[in-house]
């Protein structure tokens, strides 16, 4: 079991340690519903160190990302980070990931914790470009200070104008007293704020430094139960959950992330799926009486026939109702569909909405 740099503050703050990806992660402190609050109301901050950085740099850098992404990578930018997913041979997924273009010829792949081995070894089996590859990892750390007040309550500590920087795009600037710290404008919960991207050695200072400025803004630690409600009320996809192994990027509604005018691992099959189309799709879904829908609860037509899977669910904090994600069959995924959830043997009525869920 690893540890982040703040293990120890989670622990003197009382949260709620739980093994998450290999890593001993606070998962709450206050609660889910207050921790959810703060996030979509003022600021909150999630140490999700356990998550993974890659360095590729040299002048082949971009023909390998380009190789084993679905996205066009060449449209970035220096400043500018993508989000993407690495298909694998098979009509399923790798992982999804963010791309970011530090300089030229040089880029930073951020990897979701539980894949970093597989990511890995996958990029690195395509890599008969000689590009070179520096996995990261265990030297970064990583705090999402989310929130709409995040701006406001964060600019004391940059000569950086953060409300410059637009969504998906980042710099390299001072923070907290540390030069070239990375602060990226985006995020997992749909309310705003930044990533910071900062050496592990630095991250103690600059927990501290973040929590003295945000104080006059009710700047709360928020844990990854609080990260995973915020996420799903904005229709994100979870690895491991709502895509995986065997669920390809058009079936999950990230044909807008898989494009077709460069060739990458299983393009042509993924291309051939576009034009045909799938037979299933992850949608999702509100509940009509108050239940909780859950991961891997069957979904059911009116008669009762199985037409899909939850791969995600939870009472939303923010709305009130139960909501989720589902993969159902394509007659059956049309906004305003009717469909069931077997719940303990009873089927409770949902009905398909347009996503996100959360609407500010």
């Amino acid at each position: 079991m690893k540890n982040t740099a703040l293990t120890a503050i989670h622990e003197g703050l009382g949260a709620k340690m739980l093994p998450f990806a290999g890593y001993n992660m606070p998962i709450l402190y206050e609660g889910v519903n207050a921790e959810h609050e703060t996030v979509r109301n003022s600021v909150g901050v999630f140490d999700v160190s356990h998550m993974g950085e890659f360095l590729l740099s040299g002048p082949n850098a971009l023909d390998l990302i380009q190789k084993v992404t679905s996205n066009d990578a060449s449209k970035l930018t220096i400043g500018k980070a993508q989000y993407s997913c690495l298909p694998n041979n098979d009509g399923g997924i790798v992982d999804d990931l963010i791309v970011y273009k530090i300089k030229e010829e040089q880029y930073l792949l951020v990897v979701n914790a539980s894949n970093i081995d597989k990511d890995w070894d996958w990029i690195s089996s395509f890599n008969d470009l000689d590009v070179e590859m520096k996995n990261l990892s265990d030297d970064y750390s990583l705090l999402a200070i989310q929130g709409p007040k995040a701006t406001e309550s964060m600019q004391s500590l940059t000569s950086v104008d953060l409300s410059a920087i637009p969504y998906y795009h980042f710099e390299i600037g001072d923070f907290a007293d540390f030069p070239q710290v990375i602060i990226s404008a985006t995020g997992y919960t749909g309310s705003g704020g930044f990533e910071i991207y900062c050496k592990n050695d630095q991250v103690k200072t600059i927990w501290n430094k973040v929590f003295e400025a945000g104080a006059a803004f009710g700047i709360k630690p928020i844990g990854l139960a609080a990260r995973d409600t915020l996420r799903l009320e904005m229709g994100f996809c979870l690895y491991g959950n709502d895509i995986n192994d065997s669920t390809s990027p058009i079936e999950a509604g990230l044909g807008w992330i898989t494009k077709f005018n460069k060739e990458f691992t299983n393009s042509e099959n993924l291309k051939k799926q576009k034009e045909v189309g799938v037979s299933r799709k992850l949608v999702g879904f509100e509940m009509q009486e108050r239940a909780v829908p859950r991961h891997d609860y069957e979904i059911v037509d009116a008669k009762g026939n199985s037409i899909g899977i939850v791969t995600s669910g939870t009472m939303s904090p923010s709305l009130g109702v139960g909501i989720g994600l589902g993969y159902v069959t394509v007659d059956n995924s049309t906004v305003g569909s009717d469909i069931f959830i077997r719940i303990r043997k009873n089927d409770v009525p949902a009905k398909v909405v347009k996503l996100p869920f959360y609407k500010k």
